[in-house]
């Protein structure tokens, strides 16, 4: 299995370069997320993505770029409001959908003619990107993780999820470890590709929040709509672990825990308010800050998933502006668990 320590080691990222040259998937650290790459230009690597995800060949990709490529290789227009928006946030947390330029392969689409792309700020991403194809190309990479799980935020995760897949000569050549990913959940999506008659359209919220981009636009992004592009983890079951995921409100979590405990529930609880008179079998306490929060957040859910228990409840968040990005994540890890929490109680 091949892991390599890239924050010091050139090597290992002209290791990486070659390898996506060669149609090979490398996973690789973000500052949002880890991601599952390959060159976004060639449609068998990219399908070699979907494949080792279980990725439906319709949910489209992420393609990154290096600081100061050529955006307009990759879209077919660059609107103003792009400009601006990369100026203030590029590079970031940030993915943009655009028209797709004609030459762009819409394997990374999902067939359709929009693509998303984003450029990364983490040192290890960069430094990939710059030397793939001299910083021209693309990397396809959605979240190094099999399809619908949490993401992963250290290379530990994508090790715990790929496992013997991951080999030099395998589907997925190689791992670059840049330590946890500083953002923790993924990038802010925003579509600009229909600015004509929907305005800028915010299709998952993230680290940059629609106040910000307002601020740079001069308007509020719309929400989603039923004929917006689709685009990467907005389907409504996603980030989600083995184990259930339910969100409980903080006034009803003792006389939850008090009840599934009675009827011989193994429990597992994240929280960030403190809880003295609760008692779990497994417990993560994540910070009461929503940026410290989405740091933490995937880890804590694989974390309480290996102590197999019977549900992880989640105590419900803040519904400020502030706490969007986490709520959204934590609502589609709990999208298949709606009925999991009553027929525990009345059991």
């Amino acid at each position: 299995m091949l892991v390599l320590n890239s924050l010091d080691n050139a090597l290992s990222i002209s290791q990486a370069a070659q390898n996506l040259e060669e149609g090979k998937l490398v996973a690789f650290p973000t500052e949002t997320v880890y991601g599952l790459g390959a060159d976004a230009e060639n449609p068998l690597a990219v399908a070699n993505i979907y494949a080792a995800k279980g990725r439906p060949s319709n949910h489209p990709v992420i393609v990154h770029i290096a600081p100061g490529a050529d955006i307009a290789y990759w879209a077919k227009e660059i609107p103003f409001e792009a400009e601006k928006l990369i100026s203030a946030f590029w590079p970031g947390p940030l993915t943009l959908i655009l028209k797709r330029a004609d030459h762009i392969p819409d394997a990374v689409s999902g067939g359709q003619d929009t693509v998303g792309i984003r450029c990364p700020s983490h040192p290890v991403a960069m430094a990939l990107l710059s030397a793939f194809k001299g910083g021209k190309g693309g990397v396809a990479a959605p979240s190094a993780n099999k399809f619908g799980h949490v993401s992963p935020t250290m290379a530990a995760h994508v090790i715990e999820e790929f496992g013997q897949e991951i080999q030099p000569g395998g589907l997925i050549a190689q791992v670059l470890d840049g330590g946890q990913s500083e953002v923790g959940i993924e990038s802010t999506i925003l579509d600009l590709s229909r600015l004509h008659t929907h305005g800028p359209v915010l299709l998952r919220p993230g680290h940059i929040s629609a106040d910000q981009l307002a601020t740079v636009l001069g308007v509020m992004p719309a929400s989603a709509d039923a004929a917006a592009p689709r685009a990467s983890g907005t389907l409504d079951a996603h980030y989600a672990p083995h184990t259930p995921v339910v969100q409980v409100a903080v006034s009803e979590l003792d006389d939850v825990v008090h009840q599934l405990q009675k009827n011989g529930k193994k429990l597992a609880l994240m929280s960030y308010l403190a809880h003295p008179a609760i008692q779990a079998d497994a417990w993560r306490h994540l910070p009461n800050d929503p940026i410290g929060y989405a740091h933490d957040l995937y880890a804590g859910l694989r974390d309480l998933d290996h102590a197999h228990a019977d549900v992880i409840l989640v105590e419900a968040l803040p519904q400020e502006k502030d706490w969007q990005g986490v709520n959204d994540r934590l609502r589609r890890a709990a999208f298949d668990s709606r009925d999991v929490l009553q027929k525990m109680l009345n059991s």
